[in-house]
This record gives C-alpha cells, structure tokens and sequence, in this order.
C-alpha cells in the first residue's frame, strides 16, 4: 500500500457543504473519516457523496450500549458500503460478537462489501491518569489497551483503534493480521492539541499501524493541501 493511502484525513466539520468544500481541496485524500457529529447532522448523504467520489470511508460512530442495540445499529451501518467502522470494545464480549455477525448479515442483504468492524481501546484524549483517577481503571494505560485489543481480536473483529504509543506492543501481541488505526498521529510541526498520547506520523508507522488518523495537522492548516503533502514527503522519506 501507498503511504498516502495510509492517512485517514476526518471530516470533522458541522455540515456535509463544509465537508465537501474540504474533500476538493484535497483531492488527493483518498480516504476520509466520518464521525459523530458529521453524521448526526447529515445523514447516509455524506458517504453517497463520498462513495460518488470514489473515497474510502471510515464511518467513526463508536457505538456504545446493548448487544442487541450494538448490533442493529452495526447491521444498518454495514449497508452503507463503508471500509471501516468502530465500536467500543468496553461493550463486552457478547455485544462485540453479536456485531461481527450483524455486519455480515447488514452488508449481505445490501449486497456489499462487509466494513472492517474495529473496536476502539481507549480514547486517545485519555491520560495514563485519568485512566486511574477519573474512570478508576487499576491496570497501567498500556495494558489496559492491549486487553481491550486482545478481547477485540477473540470476539472476532478485524482490528483496534489505539494510541501510536500502544501500537508496537499491540502488533507484537496480535499479531499481522489485526488491523491497528492510529489517531493521535502529530507531525513534529503540528500542536497536539487534545490528544494526550501522540506520536509522528513516522513513528507510528515504524511500530506497526496500518493506518493513521491525521486531522488538524492538514484541516486547520492555511494550505490543506500543503500541509498533506508535507505530510507524505515526511514518510517517504524514511520508508
């Protein structure tokens, strides 16, 4: 796979128009993440129009709740045609396993391909400390995660969002055949921002991740397009 076909550019914006207005001035992007509140406000409309455009998509709704609910909604998403989409991975085991089969059974009767379930691990805005102090987790921040992975990986899902600070270990554990996403991916330049776990782009491709989730670094910069760019030149130079 191509290095630039490794970045997910999230299309973190309010509306589908402002959404669209970023996928032209990145042309070259050829795989865009939806989330939560993109979709809340518009709607299937904004993977037509991305799948019109021939974009991959990553549909990032990290649903939460009940196995049979988890499914549902897993077996409606999986109609979409989408590449990837996230759940929780503290939904448990069985709602984790009741979404494998809804995505198979949602992408069937569509008559599409079936997204790759992955489940996310741990937030990336989520501190070793607040991990102990706010959400009373006794277990360290790195094996917290690689439990939630490894939990992921025996409930029958295809791979894990996780921190680029996590990812070496959870490769080495997983195995090659787990997909790993990494948000929390900051070029040297760019400001972390909220992500409390971050790594370069460089470097989280160096300690295993499929594909890495970059989004302010290229959507808040004057110039998307350049900084993108800048982005790609930085990992092929130390492929």
């Amino acid at each position: 796979m191509n290095t630039d076909a490794r970045i997910i550019v999230p299309l973190d914006v309010p509306d589908g128009e402002r959404a669209i207005a970023l996928v032209e001035k990145l042309p070259q992007v050829s795989f865009f993440k939806v989330g939560l509140e993109l979709f809340t406000s518009s709607g299937p409309s904004i993977l037509e129009e991305l799948k019109n455009r021939n974009k991959r998509i990553f549909l990032d709704l990290k649903f939460h709740d009940i196995p049979n609910t988890v499914a549902g909604a897993c077996r409606a998403a999986a109609r979409y045609g989408v590449d990837l989409l996230t759940i929780h991975a503290t939904n448990g085991t069985d709602a984790l396993k009741a979404a494998t089969e809804a995505v198979r059974d949602g992408a069937a009767q569509a008559g599409v391909k079936p997204p790759q379930l992955i489940a996310i691990t741990l937030l990336t805005s989520i501190s070793a400390r607040q991990l102990a102090f706010d959400l009373k987790v006794p277990l360290e921040l790195p094996e917290y995660a690689l439990q939630m992975a490894l939990m992921a990986k025996e409930s029958g899902l295809d791979g894990a969002v996780c921190s680029p600070q996590e990812v070496g270990q959870l490769r080495d554990v997983c195995g090659d055949d787990f997909l790993l996403v990494c948000p929390g991916v900051r070029p040297n330049w760019a400001e972390k921002g909220d992500q409390k776990r971050a790594l370069t782009p460089s470097q989280a491709l160096k300690a295993g991740a499929n594909y890495l989730v970059i989004g302010r670094p290229i959507t808040a910069a004057a110039e998307p397009e350049v900084a993108w760019k800048r982005i790609c030149e930085e990992l092929a130079a130390v492929r």
